[in-house]
C-alpha cells in the first residue's frame, strides 16, 4: 500500500552487475527506484513565493496531516521534517522524502539527538527522552508557520533564544509583532502557539489539529 505523501520506493536483487571505469565489477547490485518529481522542493517554492497566507497554509497543512498521520499509524516517525525534506509534484501535492533519521516501533521513548537544529523541539535540544509523534508535530508546526509567514518563526525553540522565549513566558502579543505577523488570524496564531508549547504533552494530537477552529 503505498500513501500519496510518501515517495514510494522499489527494490529490485540481483539485477545484474556493472563494470566500473576501473575494470572492478560489482555483482548482485540492489536498486531502489523512485518516481520523478518535477516540483522540486517545497523550500524552493517558499523561498520563490515567500509569505503564502492561511489559504496555502491549509492547503499544505492538510497534506502534511495526511502524510504524518499515515507514518504514525505505522509506527514510524520521521524526526527530520522540514521544508528541504518535502518533495511537490506538478500538481502542488506533496511527498515527504529522507527517512535518514526515522526510527520504526519504538517510537514513544526516544532518546537520540536527531533533526535539524531550527526545526528541532526542545526536548530533543535539552537531550530528554521523548515522543517521536510529538516531535514531529512541532516541526510541522515550524514547517506550516514559515509556509504562512514566509520567514522561520525562531532561530531555534531554545528558552533562552528571544523569538522562543517570547512564546514560553506568554508574551505573545509582543511575539507576533516582532515577527510581522500582528495581522494573522486569532486561529491561526492559537494553533501554532499550541503546536509549539514547550511541554510537548499540551501540544495537540493530529486528531485535535484537525478539529481546530483555523481548519474550518
Amino acid at each position: 500500500m503505498q500513501h500519496e505523501g510518501i515517495v514510494k520506493m522499489i527494490s529490485c536483487g540481483d539485477l545484474g552487475q556493472v563494470r566500473k571505469p576501473s575494470g572492478r565489477i560489482i555483482p548482485k547490485l540492489v536498486y531502489i527506484v523512485m518516481e520523478f518529481i518535477q516540483g522540486g522542493l517545497l523550500f524552493d517554492l517558499c523561498q520563490l513565493m515567500s509569505a503564502m497566507g492561511e489559504g496555502a497554509g491549509r492547503f499544505f497543512a492538510l497534506q502534511m496531516l495526511d502524510s504524518i498521520e499515515y507514518m504514525h499509524e505505522l509506527k514510524v516517525v520521521h524526526r527530520d521534517l522540514k521544508l528541504e525534506n518535502i518533495l511537490i509534484d506538478g500538481n502542488l501535492n506533496m511527498k515527504i522524502a529522507d527517512f535518514g533519521f526515522a526510527t520504526y516501533k519504538s517510537i514513544d521513548c526516544l532518546k537520540s539527538y536527531r533533526g535539524t537544529m531550527t526545526y528541532m523541539a526542545p526536548e530533543i535540544k535539552e537531550g530528554k527522552a521523548y515522543k517521536g509523534s510529538q516531535v514531529d508535530l512541532f516541526s510541522f508546526g515550524v514547517i506550516l508557520f514559515i509556509i504562512v509567514q514566509g520567514i522561520f518563526p525562531f532561530k531555534e525553540a531554545r528558552l533562552e533564544e528571544y523569538f522562543y522565549n517570547l512564546i514560553t513566558t506568554g508574551q505573545t502579543d509582543l511575539y507576533f509583532s516582532k515577527v510581522s505577523a500582528g495581522y494573522l488570524s486569532p486561529e491561526f496564531k492559537d494553533l501554532v502557539l499550541s503546536l509549539f508549547n514547550y511541554d510537548p504533552e499540551k501540544r495537540p494530537t493530529i486528531s485535535q489539529i484537525r478539529s481546530h477552529p483555523w481548519f474550518a
